[in-house]
């Protein structure tokens, strides 16, 4: 007789929401209602929405929705981020420096030149106050990227999922220290040391026999309250509390608290956290004189999309390229240097950082606004060709040793392969 329960409607509905390709979708939907919307007859419902004031005004509370939408449900995002870089260091990908050192250099290699082409380009066509954005083209968004691939992935190595995951939690967490040091003005050293001790008390309470739930929203309020109002970004708050949980198993649990939290966070993070925070950002009225040319001839957004679109291409390739010909680095097995041209240009999908970024970047001004319009052409862009050569990458023959290591791949699983079957229920069948 089976013993296991049926998940209920609930769990099958948070499951499915959490998915690769429903959470991009959802947040596709998002980002293209809110464009459609600011771009109408009714664009004045979308700016009164975007600009309406909630909150009180002691520690700075009093925001609109849209900052709102970017310094607060984002920050749950960055924390399952934070909770998934701690499992990959301590158990997953991460771990064993030999098998992570060619993503971890191609996630340095995907930033560094993106952003050297951009300060090229904005030092050619200026003006120079548009350099504060050389950060914009460095992100890559691990949802959408994600999704892409889910898509139009299947049947490559599910190894090379796990090397765009692994280069993408390097690029968010370098992103995220682009941000604490470039974009976060007027520290209160007080205020940010209460915070730290409030992600302490957090990573106390969240190892406890039992995670009690009452307390531990409480402290991961306070301590994105405080870091917010200390004057660095509170995003790096919900980094900071993903990244003290424990990622082994303890007092006997079969996984791990980082398992747990993850499994519980990210369908608030993908389900409602991102698509507010797409729709928030994603507004771009382009309804001025000249409309999308007048964006798409800004000097910002040339650079954006070049950068993102060629500049993290060329990165990955790049970087990946010389590190496995002039070090005993090498690729995963199943992975061949043909697999990073997909690979490279899902990372030029840089919309939720990116957005982030580009608002810190142009506080106000046309920069902006021609910044996140750039985000979401180069994404657009960089999604398609990802898409039309990871079909071509999958009718491709593939052979034995793909990474050249001299040993015949022993990895032969696939990206949308059904998942093994549960042996209990295989008894039971």
């Amino acid at each position: 007789m089976d013993t296991h329960a049926p998940p209920s409607r609930w769990s099958r509905l948070l499951a499915w929401v959490s998915g690769d390709v429903v959470g991009g979708a959802v947040m596709i939907g998002a980002a293209a209602l809110a464009l459609i919307w600011a771009n109408s007859p009714w664009q004045g419902g979308y700016e009164a929405l975007s600009d309406l004031v909630v909150g009180p005004a002691v520690l700075h509370l009093d925001l609109p929705l849209s900052a709102w939408a970017a310094d607060g449900l984002l920050a749950i995002f960055f924390f399952v981020v934070g909770v998934e870089l701690k499992q990959e260091i301590v158990a997953g990908s991460l771990r064993n420096p030999r098998e992570a050192g060619v993503p971890v250099l191609a996630a340095v290699g995907g930033m560094a030149v993106p952003a050297l082409l951009y300060v090229v380009i904005i030092g050619v066509l200026g003006p120079e106050s548009a350099l504060h954005g050389w950060a914009i083209p460095t992100a890559t968004d691990i949802a959408f990227a994600l999704a892409v691939l889910a898509i139009f992935g299947r049947g490559l190595p599910v190894a090379l999922r796990v090397f765009l995951l692994t280069l993408a939690v390097v690029d968010d967490l370098l992103a995220i220290v682009i941000i604490a040091v470039f974009y976060s003005e007027g520290v209160n050293v007080w205020m940010l040391l209460g915070s730290f001790a409030a992600v302490a008390l957090f990573a106390v309470a969240v190892r406890a026999r039992k995670m009690r739930w009452w307390f531990l929203i409480p402290l991961a309020l306070i301590a994105w309250t405080l870091m917010h109002s200390s004057g660095v970004h509170a995003t790096i708050a919900g980094v900071l509390l993903g990244f003290s949980v424990s990622a082994r198993p303890i007092r006997g649990e079969p996984t791990s608290r980082t398992t747990q939290l993850e499994h519980t966070v990210r369908p608030l993070s993908s389900g409602f956290a991102l698509p507010v925070f797409a729709f928030f950002a994603a507004g771009v009225s382009l309804s001025g004189e000249n409309g999308i040319l007048a964006a798409l001839g800004d000097p910002v957004a040339i650079a954006v999309i070049v950068a993102l679109v060629v500049g993290k291409l060329t990165g990955v390739l790049g970087v990946t390229a010389v590190v496995t010909k002039t070090t005993p680095l090498r690729l995963p097995d199943g992975i061949g240097i043909r697999d990073l041209l997909p690979v490279g240009l899902l990372t030029g999908i840089g919309f939720t950082v990116s957005l982030l970024i580009a608002e810190l970047s142009f506080p106000t001004g046309d920069h902006q606004a021609n910044a996140k319009f750039a985000i979401l052409v180069a994404s657009v862009l960089a999604a398609v060709l990802a898409a039309m050569t990871l079909r071509w990458d999958a009718r491709k023959a593939r052979i034995a040793d793909m990474n050249s290591d001299g040993i015949d791949d022993i990895n032969l699983a696939r990206i949308g392969d059904p998942p093994p079957r549960d042996p209990d229920q295989s008894a039971h069948a």
